[in-house]
């Protein structure tokens, strides 16, 4: 897995894979958008170290150019599902009434964006299938642009910013490229752990 992803780091298309990963993992959260990121950014890593200007491959991607795709991709997927929520249609209400997380996340959502408190959003993101939940249920409960968006902006810089440090420092820092994407996974898995607990949590309760 690790050698096809490295080869793909050195192809002109990295950018537009990333770009349709990062978009689409909204509705297919399976989707490797996180491994593809930390992969492209540790192999720039690694070839920023391999000593010489001259031994930098010339496709290997560009960090900054990467962090912005990745940002803006993951802004893109999120209106899109926001907007699609929010026109609704009987299917998707089907399906969100069947699903007890779903129905829970709207709630939340709901009450944490009218609140302000959309640092949800921002959370949700790192979760496995977070930014789903969270952009669906946006969408469905009618919350204003100006309500998600900006969150929504902020929740992928957080995400890209994060996955880009972990793939470049992680491989800068442990020297080898596959060891330093292969602890970087580690440490975004452990992120989204926690990201599920905290959006998983009952809200506290007030008087």
């Amino acid at each position: 897995m690790f050698e096809t992803l490295g080869s793909l780091t050195t192809s002109p298309w990295i950018y537009a894979v990333v770009a349709v990963s990062v978009v689409l993992d909204v509705f297919v959260p399976v989707l490797p958008s996180g491994v593809l990121v930390i992969t492209a950014a540790a192999a720039a890593a690694a070839a920023g170290a391999a000593g010489s200007p001259a031994a930098v491959p010339e496709q290997v991607p560009d960090i900054a150019a990467l962090l912005v795709v990745a940002t803006t991709a993951s802004v893109l997927g999120d209106f899109a599902a926001y907007r699609l929520a929010r026109r609704g249609g009987k299917r998707l209400d089907r399906a969100i009434a069947r699903s007890r997380r779903l129905t829970r996340a709207q709630e939340r959502l709901g009450t944490a964006l009218a609140r302000g408190g959309g640092a949800l959003v921002v959370i949700a993101r790192f979760a496995p299938a977070g930014r789903s939940v969270v952009s669906l249920g946006a969408g469905k409960t009618h919350r204003k642009v100006k309500e998600f968006l900006p969150w929504s902006i902020l929740a992928g810089m957080a995400w890209a910013g994060y996955s880009v440090a972990l793939g470049y420092f992680g491989t800068q820092w442990l020297g080898a490229a596959w060891l330093g994407t292969a602890v970087s996974l580690i440490a975004l898995f452990a992120a989204g752990a926690l990201a599920a607990y905290l959006v998983r949590r009952p809200s506290p309760t007030t008087a």
